[in-house]
C-alpha cells in the first residue's frame, strides 16, 4: 500500500510539473512592442519580443482559462479570449495580448463566450502579422457550463 501511495504522489508531481497555468497578466507581461519601420511590409503590424519566461515555455504544456471565439463563418478559426465577444473582447477592454489562437485536434462543439479551459502547447509569434501573438496547438478544452 505504501509503495502505491508513493507511486501516485510521484504521478501527480510529474504532471504538475510538465504544464504550467498561465494567467492573462503572464501573456499582458510577458510581451512588449517594436514600432514597425517605415519599410514594414505590414506597416499596422507590430514585431512582438517576449519576456525569457515565455520564451522558455514555448513548445510546453500549459493551461489558460478564458472564452471561446469563432471568428468565421466556416467555423474553422478559433480564439480564447481573456474577455467574452458580447463585452467586446478587443475594444477597450483589452490588446493583441488578451486573445490567443487555438489549433485543436478536432473540430470543437464549444459556442460563442464560453468559459473554457484551455490545454496544449504554446507557441509564440513574433512576425506573422496573419497570427495572433500567442498560439497553443492540440489544444484540448474542458468547459465550466
Amino acid at each position: 500500500m505504501r509503495f502505491f501511495v508513493w507511486i501516485l504522489f510521484f504521478c501527480m508531481a510529474e504532471m504538475t510539473l510538465a504544464q504550467t497555468t498561465l494567467d492573462w497578466s503572464d501573456l499582458s507581461e510577458g510581451i512588449s512592442w517594436e514600432l514597425p519601420s517605415p519599410e514594414a511590409i505590414f506597416p499596422g503590424f507590430q514585431q512582438a519580443s517576449f519576456s525569457d519566461k515565455m520564451k522558455t515555455l514555448e513548445g510546453k504544456q500549459v493551461t489558460i482559462i478564458g472564452y471561446f471565439l469563432v471568428l468565421d463563418g466556416k467555423q474553422s478559426v478559433y480564439l480564447l479570449s481573456k474577455n467574452p465577444m458580447a463585452s467586446c473582447f478587443f475594444c477597450g477592454n483589452g490588446g493583441p495580448e488578451t486573445i490567443v489562437d487555438l489549433e485543436f485536434t478536432e473540430k470543437p462543439s464549444f459556442v460563442m463566450d464560453e468559459l473554457l479551459s484551455i490545454k496544449g502547447k504554446l507557441y509564440l509569434n513574433e512576425k506573422d502579422p496573419n497570427s495572433a501573438y500567442y498560439r497553443i496547438e492540440n489544444a484540448n478544452a474542458i468547459s465550466f457550463k
